[in-house]
């Protein structure tokens, strides 16, 4: 096939190009031409393809697009086109745990071995000593407590923090806080929108390392010199942030490079910050009961394996290689490029990005592309990376989409999620049961999320809520959908149910509002809600759907028939007890609970009422006999008398205030 003749493969379609505004009037009635995938640049002579509806919408290959191979989040940092760069970190996505091991490359010398994760000894295996791996001091933890501490009251924390205080308050706490902030901006089910919102601004932007101290990094990563690597390497940084920092390079054999560059001892601070947490995490669970408001140790460690996967280079690494694999059958869509020979725990050096950023839409007209075309292939694509292959890019802001030859570059690869066959499916049926107005249908999908323990207390109480959220939403148009709204309304109603929803979903919903701003500011013409329910509805072929409903149908009746079966075995052992006068039934009221609870309260405090009256009659009865020894006047029998019938008196009183408030609360 020449470089100008059109693709075989109608569905590898790549992003059109308008007709620049000079043209003359007879260019104006040829089809726009298309750039070619791989070919260059919109002036490389590509074929042309038909500017008519068709083109216009979105062509996938017919077959489902490959699963990337158990892809991994990744270490967020600076991303590796000059025009941005990313804040990295992952939030409620599966991480990925860093290798606590050495590298292969690593030599020790005598007497100095590696620590690991678990050893075995003569009295049974020790665990791993987390202190001594990261030269943890209690010095040095009071001290960084301290300065934590100094940093809170700065801002007043104690008597309650605005979104943008919270803010500010994360990036001057290090690394670790502006981690959690990230982490948190993604958690619409935990925070209001309005501080996710601020949060997710963080982008953890810092001052530039050295370039001394660059070289040093990379010194001591290689083990050689770097000029055995890099033929040369830009002083000034195309990015910094607190984690990272991306300079541009070029190879020893000529290849333009980003070059991502971990800050020094940024590893053993947040270890140093987890420490601190674990202590306070232990602390407040003596205080309090944890499993009434939150796991505060789990959540800790959860933190801690987050913090592990995002300062290991090799998983974001691994990112790229599964995302370019992705990409492969999609001729718009690419991402840069990594040298997994190059790339360390603490270095990753990938293909240098050079192109516009859909944040300079003006730009993007003037180069002849189609705003549209880019906006409608962007979200028809980030539709298949989240339903169909279940791996996606969970920071799709403006700085990390890259316009490059006729493609989409998603660059910063640091932030990902990925979804499991099951919780696709049950997103696609919520989607269809909002749409449809079903409330039970709903109900369903969110109780799968939480598995064999969902049991919620009140079910008909869950059905009334999600009715109110269907007849919010399931009744507008696609075009006046708040998403960020209806995530928002259907997590916190979870929470409220005690149904625990997978934090990849809330993941998923906060990068589908951020990629929902960006066409709002950007791209306004293209509807995202429209483009992902098209998708969904024509993921699959007529003839796909029904062998697919066919062969569910074959699962569903054979589990029905074997039921059945067994239902009539049951029936019979029931009959058997019945006659022999053994049966016995179990019977649950629906919402019982809090009524039965406020009876055994009421019964418990006239209970203590009449001890009370009781302990001032026999008190009374006492102080009238005169028996001896004497107290105040009082006989010493009847004076404890009183003063145990005051005290439970008392006790009483400030329980129903207490109980009536947090009654009042709800």
């Amino acid at each position: 096939m020449g470089p100008n003749a059109r693709p075989e493969r109608p569905e590898r379609t790549d992003i059109r190009v308008t007709t620049p505004a000079q043209t003359t009037q007879d260019d104006a009635r040829q089809p726009a031409p298309s750039v070619c995938d791989g070919a260059g640049s919109p002036s490389s002579g590509a074929a042309a393809t038909p500017a008519g509806p068709a083109s216009a919408s979105t062509s996938r290959q017919t077959d489902p697009p490959t699963n990337p191979a158990d892809p991994a989040p990744s270490a967020g940092g600076a991303g590796s086109a000059a025009s941005a760069v990313g804040a990295g970190g992952t939030a409620g996505t599966d991480a990925a745990a860093s290798h606590p091991g050495p590298r292969p490359t690593d030599s020790y010398p005598m007497g100095a071995y590696p620590v690991y994760a678990e050893t075995i000894g003569l009295f049974g295996p020790r665990r791993d000593d987390f202190s001594a791996r990261y030269h943890l001091t209690r010095w040095g933890k009071a001290k960084r407590l301290a300065h934590i501490v100094r940093i809170v009251n700065q801002f007043d924390a104690l008597k309650g923090l605005t979104p943008v205080k919270m803010r500010l308050m994360c990036e001057a706490l290090g690394p670790t806080f502006v981690k959690v902030g990230q982490i948190l901006s993604m958690r619409s089910e935990m925070l209001p929108p309005a501080f996710c919102d601020e949060l997710a601004k963080l982008r953890a932007d810092a001052d530039p390392m050295p370039y001394d101290t660059v070289i040093g990094v990379l010194s001591d990563e290689y083990g050689r010199s770097v000029d055995e690597i890099f033929s040369h390497i830009d002083p000034k940084p195309l990015g910094s942030a607190s984690l990272a920092q991306v300079h541009r390079a070029t190879l020893v054999t000529g290849e333009d490079v980003a070059v991502k560059v971990q800050r020094p001892g940024v590893r053993e601070t947040m270890a140093q910050d987890v420490s601190i947490m674990r202590s306070i995490a232990r602390a407040a669970t003596r205080v309090i009961g944890s499993s009434q408001i939150v796991d505060l140790k789990g959540v800790v460690e959860e933190l801690w394996d987050t913090f592990q996967s995002e300062t290991d280079f090799l998983v974001e690494a691994r990112n790229l290689a599964a995302f370019k694999r992705f990409s492969e059958p999609f001729r718009y869509m690419d991402c840069p490029t990594p040298y997994p020979e190059l790339c360390t725990e603490h270095v990753v050096v990938m293909e240098y990005v050079d192109g516009i950023s859909v944040s300079h839409p003006g730009q993007l007209v003037a180069a002849g592309y189609d705003l549209k075309d880019i906006g409608t292939k962007l979200v028809d694509n980030y539709a298949t990376q989240i339903l169909d292959a279940g791996f996606f890019h969970a920071d799709p802001h403006p700085g990390n989409i890259i316009i490059r030859g006729g493609q989409i570059v998603l660059i910063d690869l640091g932030m990902t999620g990925r979804l499991d066959a099951k919780t696709r499916a049950v997103m696609k049926e919520m989607i269809f049961a909002v749409a449809k107005q079903d409330s039970p249908a709903l109900a369903d999908g969110l109780l799968r999320f939480a598995g064999a323990e969902a049991d919620p207390a009140d079910y008909p109480s869950l059905l009334a809520d999600l009715d109110v959220i269907v007849k919010e939403y399931g009744t507008v148009d696609l075009a006046d959908l708040d998403i960020a709204a209806f995530v928002t309304s259907l997590t916190q109603l979870a929470s409220r149910h005690g149904i625990e929803v997978p934090s990849t979903v809330t993941t998923v919903g906060r990068a589908l509002v951020t990629l929902e701003g960006l066409l709002d500011e950007f791209i306004p013409d293209v509807n995202m809600i429209e483009i992902i329910s098209k998708h969904i509805a024509t993921s699959k072929a007529p003839k796909d759907v029904a062998k697919d409903e066919l062969k569910s149908l074959g699962v569903e009746g054979h589990a029905a028939l074997h039921s059945l079966l067994e239902a009539a075995s049951e029936l019979n052992v029931a009959a058997r007890m019945l006659t022999r006068g053994q049966l016995r039934t179990n019977m649950e009221l629906v919402g019982s609970e809090e009524p039965f609870r406020m009876l055994s309260d009421m019964v418990n405090r006239l209970t203590m009422a009449m001890i009370v009256v009781g302990l001032f009659i026999g008190s009374s009865i006492v102080y009238y006999a005169g028996m001896k020894p004497i107290i105040f006047g009082i006989p010493i029998v009847g004076f404890m008398g009183y003063i145990v019938a005051f005290v439970l008196g008392c006790w009483i009183v400030v329980d129903i205030y207490l109980k009536g408030r947090k009654t009042k609360r709800r």
